[in-house]
Protein backbone atom coordinates (compact mmCIF):
# COMPACT_ATOMS: atom_id res chain seq x y z
CA UNK A 1 0.00 0.00 0.00
CA UNK A 2 1.32 3.43 -1.00
CA UNK A 3 0.32 6.55 0.95
CA UNK A 4 0.20 10.13 -0.26
CA UNK A 5 1.19 12.90 2.16
CA UNK A 6 -0.22 16.28 1.18
CA UNK A 7 1.83 19.28 2.23
CA UNK A 8 0.28 20.28 5.53
CA UNK A 9 0.94 22.03 8.83
CA UNK A 10 0.46 20.54 12.27
CA UNK A 11 -2.95 21.56 13.59
CA UNK A 12 -2.69 20.30 17.18
CA UNK A 13 0.15 22.33 18.63
CA UNK A 14 0.07 20.56 22.01
CA UNK A 15 -0.52 16.98 20.95
CA UNK A 16 0.02 13.92 23.17
CA UNK A 17 1.37 10.78 21.50
CA UNK A 18 1.47 7.45 23.34
CA UNK A 19 4.31 5.27 22.10
CA UNK A 20 4.64 1.68 23.31
CA UNK A 21 7.73 0.17 24.89
CA UNK A 22 11.16 0.10 23.35
CA UNK A 23 11.57 -2.65 20.79
CA UNK A 24 15.18 -3.09 21.88
CA UNK A 25 14.29 -3.48 25.56
CA UNK A 26 11.23 -5.62 24.83
CA UNK A 27 13.10 -8.16 22.72
CA UNK A 28 15.84 -8.51 25.31
CA UNK A 29 13.34 -8.92 28.13
CA UNK A 30 11.18 -11.40 26.20
CA UNK A 31 14.23 -13.64 25.90
CA UNK A 32 15.09 -13.20 29.59
CA UNK A 33 11.47 -13.96 30.47
CA UNK A 34 11.72 -17.21 28.50
CA UNK A 35 14.85 -18.10 30.49
CA UNK A 36 13.35 -16.92 33.80
CA UNK A 37 9.54 -17.39 33.80
CA UNK A 38 9.20 -15.42 37.09
CA UNK A 39 9.66 -12.17 35.13
CA UNK A 40 6.53 -10.17 34.25
CA UNK A 41 6.60 -7.25 31.79
CA UNK A 42 4.63 -3.99 31.41
CA UNK A 43 4.40 -1.70 28.34
CA UNK A 44 5.89 -4.16 25.85
CA UNK A 45 6.39 -3.05 22.25
CA UNK A 46 3.53 -3.65 19.80
CA UNK A 47 5.97 -3.89 16.89
CA UNK A 48 6.05 -6.74 14.38
CA UNK A 49 9.61 -7.53 15.49
CA UNK A 50 8.52 -8.04 19.10
CA UNK A 51 5.50 -10.08 18.01
CA UNK A 52 7.82 -12.32 15.98
CA UNK A 53 10.13 -12.70 18.97
CA UNK A 54 7.28 -13.57 21.35
CA UNK A 55 5.67 -16.00 18.88
CA UNK A 56 8.95 -17.84 18.27
CA UNK A 57 9.62 -18.24 21.99
CA UNK A 58 6.06 -19.41 22.63
CA UNK A 59 6.15 -21.82 19.68
CA UNK A 60 9.31 -23.39 21.06
CA UNK A 61 7.91 -23.58 24.61
CA UNK A 62 4.62 -25.30 23.77
CA UNK A 63 5.80 -27.62 20.99
CA UNK A 64 6.37 -31.25 21.82
CA UNK A 65 8.34 -31.76 18.62
CA UNK A 66 12.10 -32.18 18.88
CA UNK A 67 12.57 -30.45 15.53
CA UNK A 68 10.99 -27.11 14.59
CA UNK A 69 11.21 -24.59 11.74
CA UNK A 70 10.89 -20.98 12.95
CA UNK A 71 10.60 -18.07 10.51
CA UNK A 72 11.50 -14.61 11.85
CA UNK A 73 10.70 -12.84 8.55
CA UNK A 74 12.51 -9.43 8.56
CA UNK A 75 13.28 -9.35 12.31
CA UNK A 76 17.05 -9.06 12.59
CA UNK A 77 17.08 -8.74 16.38
CA UNK A 78 14.99 -11.92 16.69
CA UNK A 79 17.36 -13.79 14.36
CA UNK A 80 20.44 -12.90 16.44
CA UNK A 81 18.89 -13.32 19.89
CA UNK A 82 17.06 -16.56 19.06
CA UNK A 83 20.21 -18.09 17.57
CA UNK A 84 21.85 -17.81 20.99
CA UNK A 85 18.70 -18.81 22.88
CA UNK A 86 18.10 -22.00 20.91
CA UNK A 87 21.79 -22.93 21.13
CA UNK A 88 21.30 -23.68 24.86
CA UNK A 89 17.90 -25.42 24.65
CA UNK A 90 19.07 -28.98 25.27
CA UNK A 91 17.38 -31.65 23.18
CA UNK A 92 15.75 -29.18 20.73
CA UNK A 93 16.62 -28.94 17.05
CA UNK A 94 15.62 -25.67 15.39
CA UNK A 95 15.89 -24.46 11.81
CA UNK A 96 15.88 -20.66 12.01
CA UNK A 97 15.04 -18.87 8.78
CA UNK A 98 13.68 -15.53 7.53
CA UNK A 99 12.85 -13.36 4.53
CA UNK A 100 14.97 -13.15 1.39
CA UNK A 101 16.64 -10.01 2.81
CA UNK A 102 17.31 -11.84 6.10
CA UNK A 103 19.18 -14.48 4.12
CA UNK A 104 21.52 -11.70 2.93
CA UNK A 105 22.27 -10.42 6.45
CA UNK A 106 25.47 -11.87 7.94
CA UNK A 107 25.43 -13.96 11.11
CA UNK A 108 28.77 -15.78 10.83
CA UNK A 109 30.54 -13.92 13.65
CA UNK A 110 27.81 -14.82 16.15
CA UNK A 111 27.73 -18.46 15.07
CA UNK A 112 31.51 -18.75 15.25
CA UNK A 113 31.40 -17.34 18.79
CA UNK A 114 28.65 -19.74 19.87
CA UNK A 115 30.39 -22.73 18.29
CA UNK A 116 33.60 -21.62 20.00
CA UNK A 117 31.69 -21.98 23.29
CA UNK A 118 30.53 -25.47 22.35
CA UNK A 119 27.26 -24.89 20.47
CA UNK A 120 26.33 -26.93 17.39
CA UNK A 121 25.10 -24.62 14.63
CA UNK A 122 25.39 -25.24 10.88
CA UNK A 123 24.29 -23.43 7.72
CA UNK A 124 21.44 -24.75 5.59
CA UNK A 125 22.25 -22.71 2.47
CA UNK A 126 24.99 -20.09 2.08
CA UNK A 127 27.81 -20.16 4.62
CA UNK A 128 27.71 -17.19 6.98
CA UNK A 129 24.02 -16.44 6.43
CA UNK A 130 20.59 -17.75 7.51
CA UNK A 131 18.87 -20.18 7.39
CA UNK A 132 20.72 -22.08 10.10
CA UNK A 133 20.27 -25.39 11.92
CA UNK A 134 20.72 -25.29 15.69
CA UNK A 135 21.05 -28.38 17.90
CA UNK A 136 20.49 -27.25 21.48
CA UNK A 137 23.24 -28.34 23.90
CA UNK A 138 24.51 -27.75 27.39
CA UNK A 139 27.34 -25.22 27.13
CA UNK A 140 30.08 -25.25 29.77
CA UNK A 141 32.84 -23.23 28.09
CA UNK A 142 32.86 -19.70 29.45
CA UNK A 143 35.36 -17.69 27.42
CA UNK A 144 34.93 -16.29 23.92
CA UNK A 145 36.36 -13.47 21.83
CA UNK A 146 34.94 -11.68 18.80
CA UNK A 147 35.48 -8.46 16.82
CA UNK A 148 34.21 -5.38 18.63
CA UNK A 149 33.20 -3.40 15.54
CA UNK A 150 30.33 -5.71 14.55
CA UNK A 151 26.62 -5.38 15.29
CA UNK A 152 26.09 -5.06 19.04
CA UNK A 153 23.24 -7.55 18.65
CA UNK A 154 25.82 -10.35 18.34
CA UNK A 155 27.33 -9.32 21.66
CA UNK A 156 23.95 -8.82 23.34
CA UNK A 157 22.77 -12.24 22.13
CA UNK A 158 25.69 -13.85 23.97
CA UNK A 159 25.18 -11.71 27.08
CA UNK A 160 21.49 -12.58 27.33
CA UNK A 161 22.13 -16.33 27.59
CA UNK A 162 25.26 -15.91 29.74
CA UNK A 163 23.61 -16.12 33.19
CA UNK A 164 22.02 -19.45 32.23
CA UNK A 165 25.44 -20.98 31.50
CA UNK A 166 26.63 -22.85 34.58
CA UNK A 167 30.04 -21.15 34.45
CA UNK A 168 28.81 -17.73 33.31
CA UNK A 169 30.60 -16.02 30.43
CA UNK A 170 33.60 -13.79 29.72
CA UNK A 171 33.67 -11.97 26.38
CA UNK A 172 36.80 -10.31 25.01
CA UNK A 173 36.07 -7.68 22.35
CA UNK A 174 38.85 -7.14 19.83
CA UNK A 175 39.29 -3.63 18.45
CA UNK A 176 37.11 -0.51 18.75
CA UNK A 177 33.63 -1.16 20.14
CA UNK A 178 30.57 0.14 18.25
CA UNK A 179 27.04 0.69 19.64
CA UNK A 180 28.21 0.66 23.27
CA UNK A 181 24.82 1.96 24.56
CA UNK A 182 23.08 -1.20 23.33
CA UNK A 183 25.62 -3.39 25.13
CA UNK A 184 25.15 -1.31 28.28
CA UNK A 185 21.38 -1.63 27.90
CA UNK A 186 21.67 -5.43 27.90
CA UNK A 187 23.94 -5.38 30.95
CA UNK A 188 21.61 -2.99 32.81
CA UNK A 189 18.62 -5.27 32.17
CA UNK A 190 20.63 -8.22 33.47
CA UNK A 191 21.50 -6.18 36.55
CA UNK A 192 17.80 -5.34 37.01
CA UNK A 193 16.98 -9.05 37.47
CA UNK A 194 19.88 -9.61 39.83
CA UNK A 195 22.64 -10.83 37.51
CA UNK A 196 26.19 -9.69 38.33
CA UNK A 197 28.11 -8.20 35.39
CA UNK A 198 31.21 -6.15 34.72
CA UNK A 199 32.40 -4.22 31.65
CA UNK A 200 36.00 -3.02 31.87
CA UNK A 201 38.06 -1.96 28.88
CA UNK A 202 37.31 -4.59 26.21
CA UNK A 203 36.25 -7.37 28.56
CA UNK A 204 32.70 -8.17 29.67
CA UNK A 205 31.90 -10.80 32.27
CA UNK A 206 28.54 -12.17 33.40
CA UNK A 207 28.08 -14.38 36.46
CA UNK A 208 25.88 -17.46 36.37
CA UNK A 209 22.39 -17.11 37.89
CA UNK A 210 20.26 -20.16 37.26
CA UNK A 211 17.04 -18.82 38.84
CA UNK A 212 15.48 -15.56 40.06
CA UNK A 213 12.55 -14.62 42.33
CA UNK A 214 9.39 -12.91 41.00
CA UNK A 215 10.34 -9.72 39.20
CA UNK A 216 8.21 -7.07 37.44
CA UNK A 217 9.70 -4.68 34.88
CA UNK A 218 8.12 -1.66 33.15
CA UNK A 219 9.58 -0.95 29.72
CA UNK A 220 10.37 2.62 28.71
CA UNK A 221 8.82 3.87 25.47
CA UNK A 222 10.89 3.60 22.30
CA UNK A 223 13.32 6.49 21.66
CA UNK A 224 13.85 5.46 18.04
CA UNK A 225 10.12 6.03 17.47
CA UNK A 226 10.39 9.39 19.25
CA UNK A 227 12.95 10.52 16.66
CA UNK A 228 10.26 11.13 14.04
CA UNK A 229 8.50 13.60 16.34
CA UNK A 230 11.76 15.41 17.00
CA UNK A 231 12.04 15.76 13.23
CA UNK A 232 8.43 16.95 12.94
CA UNK A 233 8.90 19.59 15.65
CA UNK A 234 12.22 20.72 14.10
CA UNK A 235 10.48 21.21 10.73
CA UNK A 236 7.55 23.11 12.28
CA UNK A 237 7.20 26.78 13.27
CA UNK A 238 8.79 28.04 16.49
CA UNK A 239 6.39 27.33 19.37
CA UNK A 240 5.30 23.91 18.13
CA UNK A 241 5.35 21.25 20.84
CA UNK A 242 4.44 17.57 21.16
CA UNK A 243 4.23 15.49 24.33
CA UNK A 244 5.36 11.86 24.26
CA UNK A 245 4.49 9.42 27.03
CA UNK A 246 6.67 7.12 29.20
CA UNK A 247 10.19 8.44 28.69
CA UNK A 248 12.92 8.60 31.34
CA UNK A 249 15.76 11.06 31.79
CA UNK A 250 18.11 8.21 32.80
CA UNK A 251 17.24 6.08 29.78
CA UNK A 252 19.02 2.83 28.90
CA UNK A 253 18.45 3.49 25.19
CA UNK A 254 21.27 4.92 23.10
CA UNK A 255 18.81 6.86 20.95
CA UNK A 256 17.96 9.03 23.98
CA UNK A 257 20.86 11.14 22.64
CA UNK A 258 18.14 12.70 20.45
CA UNK A 259 17.46 15.21 23.24
CA UNK A 260 21.02 16.55 22.86
CA UNK A 261 21.31 16.24 19.08
CA UNK A 262 18.08 18.10 18.35
CA UNK A 263 19.19 21.13 20.34
CA UNK A 264 21.15 21.85 17.15
CA UNK A 265 17.81 22.14 15.33
CA UNK A 266 16.26 24.45 17.93
CA UNK A 267 14.31 21.72 19.77
CA UNK A 268 14.14 21.70 23.57
CA UNK A 269 13.30 18.57 25.61
CA UNK A 270 11.58 18.82 29.00
CA UNK A 271 11.03 15.73 31.19
CA UNK A 272 8.10 15.35 33.57
CA UNK A 273 6.58 12.44 35.52
CA UNK A 274 4.74 10.99 32.53
CA UNK A 275 7.17 11.55 29.65
CA UNK A 276 8.74 14.37 27.62
CA UNK A 277 7.64 17.60 25.97
CA UNK A 278 9.59 18.51 22.84
CA UNK A 279 9.30 22.11 21.66
CA UNK A 280 10.76 24.22 18.85
CA UNK A 281 12.22 27.27 20.55
CA UNK A 282 14.67 28.72 18.00
CA UNK A 283 16.19 28.36 14.52
CA UNK A 284 18.55 25.54 13.56
CA UNK A 285 22.32 25.73 13.16
CA UNK A 286 23.57 26.29 9.59
CA UNK A 287 25.49 23.01 9.54
CA UNK A 288 25.97 20.02 11.87
CA UNK A 289 28.37 17.12 12.30
CA UNK A 290 27.69 13.94 14.31
CA UNK A 291 29.35 10.59 14.91
CA UNK A 292 26.45 8.12 15.20
CA UNK A 293 28.45 4.96 15.94
CA UNK A 294 26.52 4.62 19.21
CA UNK A 295 23.08 5.40 17.76
CA UNK A 296 22.98 4.46 14.05
CA UNK A 297 19.19 3.90 13.97
CA UNK A 298 18.52 7.65 14.08
CA UNK A 299 20.80 8.49 11.15
CA UNK A 300 18.00 8.47 8.57
CA UNK A 301 15.82 10.75 10.68
CA UNK A 302 18.63 13.25 11.23
CA UNK A 303 19.61 13.42 7.55
CA UNK A 304 16.01 14.04 6.46
CA UNK A 305 15.59 16.71 9.16
CA UNK A 306 18.71 18.45 7.86
CA UNK A 307 17.47 18.32 4.28
CA UNK A 308 14.05 19.71 5.26
CA UNK A 309 15.71 22.61 7.09
CA UNK A 310 18.37 23.30 4.45
CA UNK A 311 21.07 22.43 6.98
CA UNK A 312 24.31 20.89 5.72
CA UNK A 313 25.45 17.82 7.63
CA UNK A 314 28.26 15.31 7.88
CA UNK A 315 27.50 12.00 9.59
CA UNK A 316 30.10 9.37 10.46
CA UNK A 317 30.04 6.07 12.35
CA UNK A 318 27.49 4.58 9.95
CA UNK A 319 29.34 1.29 9.36
CA UNK A 320 26.48 -0.96 10.49
CA UNK A 321 23.84 0.70 8.28
CA UNK A 322 24.85 -1.35 5.26
CA UNK A 323 23.66 -4.61 6.88
CA UNK A 324 20.30 -3.42 8.19
CA UNK A 325 16.90 -4.10 6.56
CA UNK A 326 18.48 -2.55 3.48
CA UNK A 327 21.78 -0.80 2.75
CA UNK A 328 20.56 2.35 4.47
CA UNK A 329 23.43 4.56 3.31
CA UNK A 330 22.73 3.80 -0.34
CA UNK A 331 18.95 4.00 0.15
CA UNK A 332 19.31 7.46 1.68
CA UNK A 333 21.54 8.61 -1.16
CA UNK A 334 19.08 7.44 -3.80
CA UNK A 335 15.90 8.80 -2.23
CA UNK A 336 17.34 12.13 -1.08
CA UNK A 337 18.87 12.72 -4.52
CA UNK A 338 15.45 12.00 -6.04
CA UNK A 339 13.90 14.91 -4.14
CA UNK A 340 16.70 17.38 -4.78
CA UNK A 341 19.44 16.76 -2.21
CA UNK A 342 23.18 16.84 -2.83
CA UNK A 343 24.55 13.69 -1.15
CA UNK A 344 28.01 12.11 -1.05
CA UNK A 345 28.49 8.79 0.75
CA UNK A 346 31.15 6.24 1.70
CA UNK A 347 30.78 2.92 3.51
CA UNK A 348 30.58 4.72 6.85
CA UNK A 349 29.84 8.40 6.18
CA UNK A 350 27.23 10.65 4.59
CA UNK A 351 27.64 14.28 3.59
CA UNK A 352 24.59 16.39 2.77
CA UNK A 353 24.79 19.77 1.06
CA UNK A 354 22.71 22.68 2.38
CA UNK A 355 20.23 22.73 -0.53
CA UNK A 356 16.71 23.98 0.32
CA UNK A 357 14.97 23.04 -2.94
CA UNK A 358 12.65 20.07 -2.28
CA UNK A 359 10.99 18.45 -5.29
CA UNK A 360 7.27 17.75 -4.90
CA UNK A 361 5.14 14.65 -5.54
CA UNK A 362 8.08 12.24 -5.74
CA UNK A 363 7.74 8.59 -4.76
CA UNK A 364 9.93 7.55 -1.84
CA UNK A 365 10.92 3.91 -2.07
CA UNK A 366 11.20 2.23 1.33
CA UNK A 367 13.21 -0.90 0.45
CA UNK A 368 11.26 -3.02 2.99
CA UNK A 369 12.77 -0.75 5.67
CA UNK A 370 10.43 0.74 8.28
CA UNK A 371 12.85 3.53 9.12
CA UNK A 372 12.99 4.77 5.52
CA UNK A 373 9.21 5.27 5.54
CA UNK A 374 9.09 7.02 8.92
CA UNK A 375 12.22 9.13 8.46
CA UNK A 376 10.89 10.72 5.26
CA UNK A 377 7.33 11.26 6.54
CA UNK A 378 8.07 14.54 8.40
CA UNK A 379 8.91 16.13 5.03
CA UNK A 380 5.12 16.13 4.52
CA UNK A 381 5.31 19.45 6.38
CA UNK A 382 7.40 20.87 3.52
CA UNK A 383 6.12 19.17 0.38
CA UNK A 384 3.67 16.58 -0.98
CA UNK A 385 5.09 13.09 -1.51
CA UNK A 386 4.19 9.43 -1.88
CA UNK A 387 5.57 6.81 0.51
CA UNK A 388 5.71 3.41 -1.20
CA UNK A 389 4.95 0.21 0.75
CA UNK A 390 3.92 2.38 3.70
CA UNK A 391 2.68 -0.51 5.87
CA UNK A 392 6.33 -1.50 6.40
CA UNK A 393 6.21 0.74 9.50
CA UNK A 394 4.48 -2.09 11.39
CA UNK A 395 7.92 -3.63 11.89
CA UNK A 396 8.53 -1.21 14.75
CA UNK A 397 5.59 1.24 14.99
CA UNK A 398 2.24 -0.09 13.66
CA UNK A 399 0.16 2.99 14.58
CA UNK A 400 2.58 5.50 13.04
CA UNK A 401 0.34 6.79 10.24
CA UNK A 402 -2.71 7.09 12.52
CA UNK A 403 -0.64 9.03 15.04
CA UNK A 404 0.56 11.41 12.30
CA UNK A 405 -3.04 12.01 11.22
CA UNK A 406 -3.95 12.80 14.84
CA UNK A 407 -1.53 15.75 14.85
CA UNK A 408 -2.70 17.19 11.55
CA UNK A 409 -0.93 15.36 8.70
CA UNK A 410 -3.08 14.87 5.59
CA UNK A 411 -2.57 11.27 4.48
CA UNK A 412 -4.52 9.25 1.93
CA UNK A 413 -4.17 5.96 0.05
CA UNK A 414 -2.54 6.39 -3.33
Amino acid sequence: MDLKLQKSAIVNLQSLIKITGSKSETNRLLLLQALYPNITLENTSNSDDSDVMADALQQSAISNQKSLIIDVHHAGTAMRFLTAFFAIQEGKEIILTGSSRMKERPIKILIEALNQLGAEITYKEKEGFPPIKIKGKKITNNKVSLPANVSSQYISALLLIAPKLENGLEITLEGEITSIPYIKMTLALLNDIGVETSFENNRISVKSKLSIVNHQLSIESDWSSASYYYSIVALSPIGTEIKLSRYKQNSLQGDAVLAQIYKNFGVETTFDESGIIIKRIKHAAKSVQFNLASSPDIAQTIVVTCFGLGVGCYLSGLDTLKIKETDRIEALRLELTKIGALVVTTNSTLKLGSSTKIKSNKKIETYQDHRMAMAFAPLGLKTSMIIEDAEVVSKSYPTFWDDLKSIGFTISKE
